[in-house]
This record gives structure tokens, C-alpha cells and sequence, in this order.
């Protein structure tokens, strides 16, 4: 199944790997995003399945998980399943590109060790959990139970940074991506 290599991108929620990651695909037309699949809802009316997500039931998600059709998967939160299917890899190594993954620690620790050399596995962080917390107030998404336990899970998840290759700490965005792209750039040239 090898043909490319990948780029993943892991980090507690609000620590900015979704605007990294997005501003990667639109510098670097080598790089080929990998579309999750879940069991949670859509969200508004903006989510398509098969650009966002591919959005499954939870039968579906099992039998998938049953007939090993996929590289990781979690249940992330309780009855909401999310994983990397093998289809998806090829799909993006079959265009002649690297895939890019925005994954959550878990499941970025998971591809790390599935793809071993051919993968560059990068931590992004905030320079503290306050700067976290403030971030994802203002996103206005979260209710105060959620945003409580967003932050609890982001304490554990980043006990787990010294487990990727690299961290880069996202204090300034302009200064985040521009290092974003030296590192991807030299992984892929090497």
C-alpha cells in the first residue's frame, strides 16, 4: 500500500493545526488531504460528506473496523468513533501526492507508528493552557461543560508530546506556518 509519504498533524483542540494543515494544501499542491470518517452528526449545514468527513453510522464505522478497512481508529468521545480509512491513503498516494493528516494525539500516535519512516509526525501546542482556553472561547462553539472538558483532555494530550518528532509551538501564526513549511518541505525533499 506504501507510496507516499505522511505528514501528520496532531494537537489538542484549539491549538491551530486545522488553519497549519489548510494553509500547507493551499502552498504545497503535493500534499493531499486525508478525509476522516466518523459517527458524529453534521454540523450546520456547511459539512458535506466526502470533503469534511465521511460521515458513517455506527454500523457502518464497525463493520468497517471489522474488515480492517482502516490505518487507526478511536472512539474519541463517548458513541462518537472517528478513524483514518486505508482507502483514503491510497486514494491521495494514487494522485502521485503525500497525504496530510489533522488528527487528534491519539490518533497521530497511531499513524506515527503505522507508517514509521515514511512519516513526520508534528505536535503543534500553545504556549500555555490559558492561551488554549482563551482560544477556544472565542470560538463561541463550546458550551462551558464542553470547554471543561476540552481543556482536561488537552492537559493529558499533551503529556504526550515528547512521542512525535517534532513540536512546533504555535505563539504567532504568521511565524507557525512559515515553519510549518520548512519542516514539511525538508521531510519531503530528504
Amino acid at each position: 500500500m506504501r507510496k507516499g509519504k505522511a505528514i501528520i498533524f496532531s494537537a489538542p483542540s484549539g491549538s491551530g493545526k486545522t488553519t497549519i494543515v489548510k494553509h500547507l494544501l493551499n502552498t504545497n499542491k503535493k500534499l493531499g488531504f486525508s478525509i476522516s470518517a466518523c459517527t458524529r452528526d453534521k454540523r450546520g449545514r456547511n459539512e458535506q460528506n466526502g470533503k469534511d468527513y465521511y460521515f458513517l453510522s455506527p454500523k457502518e464505522f464497525k463493520e468497517k473496523i471489522d474488515n480492517e478497512d482502516f490505518v487507526e481508529w478511536e472512539e474519541v468521545y463517548a458513541g462518537n468513533f472517528y478513524g483514518t480509512l486505508k482507502s483514503e491513503v491510497q486514494r491521495i498516494w494514487d494522485e502521485g501526492n503525500h497525504v496530510i493528516f489533522d488528527v487528534d494525539v491519539k490518533g497521530g500516535l497511531h499513524l506515527k507508528e503505522y507508517f514509521g519512516e515514511s512519516a513526520l509526525a508534528i505536535f503543534v501546542k500553545v504556549p500555555s493552557i490559558e492561551i488554549l482556553k482563551e482560544r477556544l472561547s472565542d470560538r463561541k462553539t463550546e458550551s462551558e461543560d464542553s470547554l471543561s472538558q476540552r481543556i482536561f483532555k488537552a492537559k493529558f494530550e499533551m503529556t504526550f508530546e515528547d512521542k512525535f518528532d517534532v513540536t512546533l509551538i504555535n505563539e504567532d501564526l504568521e511565524e507557525s506556518l512559515k515553519k510549518a513549511e520548512t519542516m514539511v518541505n525538508e521531510f519531503l525533499t530528504n
